[in-house]
């Protein structure tokens, strides 16, 4: 079974690239190579710079990954292995594929704009307002829960905590090696890679970070955060998400081939009941709850954040758009299926290693194998006898790497290094997009003082309020109360930028009426969906909520992202009725 669904997984994701992937190409965007892109127009060296495919496709990769690929469906085992792998793959086929290459490419053609200011430019100077202050909210709960994630994982194992800070320093060489010495683009890659596997090894072999308490990460992280999202792109972001390519692609190759020759079965439920306790231990119903536990790994609003925040301003090439935004999030899908076969074949032999923990937290071994109503609303606590929802997934991948060769702890290693990696580059990139909108939310105020103005929207002012603000979210909480939140403004950022993508196919790119619907109709699927899922979360989970901050903090941001959710459809009604527009005003 492990061998059959990686290899259909591969299979679906290689077809619908070249089927429908590169008929959206032709028929809706048209890219045009002799166009030049942002990045070279307006290059600065700092924001703008163009870098090859593979190194751009490596951070929009990295960026947009972070762990959700990895948590989301690691959290959704509690409803089966397949209900989870259905939304990823149709998700990410229908909508989450889609809705990051428009967004990119829509960027591509103003400028580089982010997707706030596309959808003023296609529906209301209005809706850009609102969006932004929309979007803030979203990065300020996807920055405190990936402190969260990461913590998690650095405060129980040192080799992952050491590996990830070592890797930001062999990231600081790599981007001197690339951009600041004659050396040809292939030596400069050999060495950043074998700088990259030492690293690698010492954190494993010689683990000297040990930091145990989450509240020392959360401090630490926040500290990296406000320096590497202030410096040019050139000297952190690119070169550390080019080498996180390359374990992405090892972890990837190793994954599929191991659950190749694994060629086992799965031992974990195909379904167990529609209302799982899943989020926040409450019972819930998989629609319209799914796309608050799966996040990254089916679609991703912080996707078009990513896609016109950082790699619009970086695009070579308008052909090189569907490889780095229509590739990626099929990358990413793939991901998430090898956790969930992982999971699905090894889970229960890893919870089965934890039975004296789960003894002691009062839950019954043989009824998680024998009974899916018990496994489904006693998963979420189970999961954390072996370090929650990554836990269970790096354990699962270190054993299924068995069928290679490969020492169980060593590929357990590996996958929780794996995610910490993405996790970083995640972190900081949302706080760089984080400062790009409080700045352009404090705009209105540059014509009464600019001073104040220029004070406020400081990068580094920008910067360290932004990760305050997160460390406001974390400190009291964790990951598994800020997930949910986070992933419900996540998607729907998603719903929203993905019908401005829809505005933009038909108003400016001028689509036929069928690839118009091809957009729109997932898009307001996924807004329904996730409308009605976030009252839900609001009315049914936040109440439930211990410690008052973090209760009255969550919902009061739902509640103002609900309201906003609301301002900015009712704009996009009024955007869909009005007439074509021209292909490119940056004005």
């Amino acid at each position: 079974m492990t061998a059959l669904i990686a290899i259909l997984g591969a299979a679906f994701y290689l077809f619908f690239y070249f089927v429908y992937g590169k008929r959206l190409e032709k028929e809706v965007v048209k890219p045009d190579p002799n166009r030049p892109t942002p990045a070279v127009k307006l290059r600065d060296n700092i924001d703008y710079v163009p870098a090859k495919p593979f190194v751009l496709y490596g951070h929009h990769f990295a960026s947009i990954a972070g762990a959700g690929p990895i948590t989301g469906p690691a959290i959704a085992m509690a409803w089966g292995w397949l209900p989870g792998l259905l939304w990823v793959w149709l998700g990410n086929l229908f909508i989450g594929s889609v809705h990051d290459y428009l967004a990119l490419m829509a960027s591509v053609r103003y400028d580089g704009k982010s997707i706030q200011w596309v959808s003023g430019k296609l529906m209301s100077a209005r809706t850009k307002y609102t969006f932004e202050i929309f979007i803030y909210f979203t990065l300020l709960l996807i920055i405190a829960a990936f402190m969260g994630v990461f913590s998690g994982l650095a405060t129980t194992n040192a080799s992952i905590g050491t590996a990830a800070i070592l890797f930001i320093f062999v990231a600081l060489i790599e981007g001197v090696l690339l951009y600041r010495t004659k050396l040809s683009f292939s030596v400069a890659s050999i060495i950043g890679v074998i700088l990259l596997v030492l690293s690698i090894y010492i954190g494993y072999a010689f683990p000297f970070i040990k930091i145990t308490d989450a509240h020392t990460w959360y401090i630490v992280l926040a500290i990296y955060s406000v320096i590497a999202s202030s410096l040019p792109v050139w000297i952190l972001l690119q070169p550390r998400d080019y080498l996180n390519a390359y374990i992405l692609w090892a972890g990837l190759i190793l994954g599929l081939v191991a659950a190749v020759f694994a060629f086992g079965g799965f031992n974990w439920p195909t379904f167990t009941i529609f209302s799982a306790a899943t989020v926040g231990g409450k019972p819930s119903p998989f629609w319209p709850t799914v796309p608050l536990v799966i996040a990254c790994g089916a679609l991703s609003g912080f996707h078009s954040l990513v896609a016109t925040g950082t790699t619009s301003k970086q695009l070579d090439s308008e052909l090189s758009g569907l490889f780095i935004g229509y590739g990626s999030m099929f990358t990413e899908g793939f991901l998430a299926t090898l956790v969930i076969t992982s999971i699905a074949a090894f889970g229960m032999q890893v919870l089965q290693g934890a039975s004296g923990k789960l003894a002691e937290m009062g839950i019954d071994m043989n009824l998680l194998m024998t009974d899916k109503t018990y496994l489904a609303n006693k998963y979420a606590g189970a999961s954390n006898s072996v370090g929650g929802a990554t836990g269970i997934f790096t354990k699962s991948f270190g054993k299924m790497t068995t069928a290679v060769g490969l020492p169980e702890n060593i590929g357990t290693t590996f996958a929780g290094l794996w995610v910490s990696a993405f996790v970083l580059t995640t972190l900081d990139t949302a706080v760089r997009l984080a400062r790009y909108a409080w700045s352009e939310i404090w705009e209105p105020i540059k014509g009464v003082s600019e001073g104040l103005y220029k004070f406020i929207s400081d990068k580094w002012v920008a910067s360290i309020i932004a990760d305050l603000l997160a460390l406001l979210l974390i400190w009291w909480g964790s990951y598994n109360i800020l997930w949910p939140g986070f992933a419900g403004a996540n998607q729907l950022l998603a719903a929203i930028a993905m019908i401005t993508a829809a505005i933009w196919v038909k108003r400016v790119q001028k689509a036929k009426p069928a690839w118009q619907m091809a957009v729109l109709i997932p898009a307001l699927f996924l807004w329904i969906t996730v409308t009605i899922g976030l009252i839900w979360y609001l009315f049914v989970v936040i109440p439930s909520i211990a410690v008052a901050f973090n209760k009255y903090m969550l919902g009061g941001f739902t509640v103002i992202m609900l309201i906003l959710n609301f301002i900015l459809v009712a704009d996009f009604l009024s955007g869909w009725r009005k007439g074509p527009l021209p292909e490119a005003e940056t004005k």
